[in-house]
């Protein structure tokens, strides 16, 4: 049985700790406030860009336009929004294991990462970390988005890149976050989108021109969202990962409060049972 300085050291080391995640769990909430509110006003229309983008290219037929070829000479990209800090429970692995798990090629495939946990973990897993954006992770904004994807269609243009993926944490609520991979290039087409093969979509002053405006705008959207969302989740799991903390803590500390005073207890009870003991052998 532990001594009673050493279950008091070990009470008093998790009690400092338990502090440490009761202060860090009120940071990650004020945060989460704001970013839950941020979250709420662009989901809707990044949702309704990507539907809306995803209808009309469905409509346009035959294209030739660099930004919609798929290219077999390219690699897969896939563009990893995670966190730069850890202590979020299992936000950052879960958007890995969903990787992981794609069935895309290891060797043929790249990591634009947005979080150093997201680029840490992939590379550790064999996958090739082409570029890094973790200081977007801070305060991101429509501008950091529209760098981002900027190099990407450049690359996309030149053939570099075959297919596009965005991997991020969808935001629904305070206690349920999704981690989603989607396919950003080329546009996948749903035949649900496609009403009528006949009718198709006519541009104004001509496709090429007017694709050129659109899908940057597309991916800039679709890449802010996920930017956004992703702060969301991110602030939200460490919430929960800090409350379940604190509250192991609290168990924790009752328990060896218990053992304390039970080891207290043994120990007056041998003091006593020693001064009778000596009591009686001086009669």
């Amino acid at each position: 049985m532990a001594s009673m300085r050493d279950i008091k050291r070990r009470r008093s080391s998790i009690s400092s700790t338990q502090q440490i995640t009761k202060a860090m769990k009120l940071v990650s909430t004020v945060k989460l406030q704001k970013a839950k509110g941020r979250a709420e006003d662009v989901s809707p229309y990044f949702r309704a860009m990507y539907s809306t983008v995803c209808s009309m290219l469905a409509r346009v037929g035959q294209t030739e336009h660099p930004y919609l070829k798929e290219h077999a000479d390219g690699k897969d990209v896939i563009v990893t929004i995670t966190s730069n800090r850890g202590l979020a429970g299992g936000y950052n692995s879960n958007i890995v294991k969903l990787i992981t798990a794609s069935g895309l090629d290891t060797s043929n495939t790249e990591i634009i990462a947005v979080g150093h946990k997201g680029e840490e973990l992939l590379a550790h897993r064999g996958y090739t970390v082409s570029d890094n954006y973790n200081d977007v992770m801070e305060a991101p904004t429509y501008e950091d988005a529209g760098k981002i994807c900027k190099q990407l269609l450049t690359r996309y243009s030149r053939g570099e890149i075959s297919r596009l993926y965005l991997a991020y944490t969808h935001f629904k609520n305070t206690v349920v976050h999704e981690p989603i991979l989607i396919q950003l290039l080329p546009v996948e087409i749903d035949e649900e989108d496609v009403t009528d093969t006949n009718l198709l979509m006519n541009f104004e002053p001509n496709e090429e021109e007017a694709l050129s405006l659109i899908v940057p705008k597309y991916i800039t959207s679709l890449i802010y969202g996920a930017l956004v969302e992703a702060v969301a989740s991110e602030n939200g799991a460490r919430m929960q990962a800090m409350d379940s903390a604190t509250s192991n803590a609290e168990e924790m500390i009752s328990d060896l409060t218990l053992k304390y005073n039970r080891a207290r207890q043994g120990s007056i009870t041998q003091e006593l049972t020693e001064i009778i003991a000596g009591a009686e052998a001086l009669a």
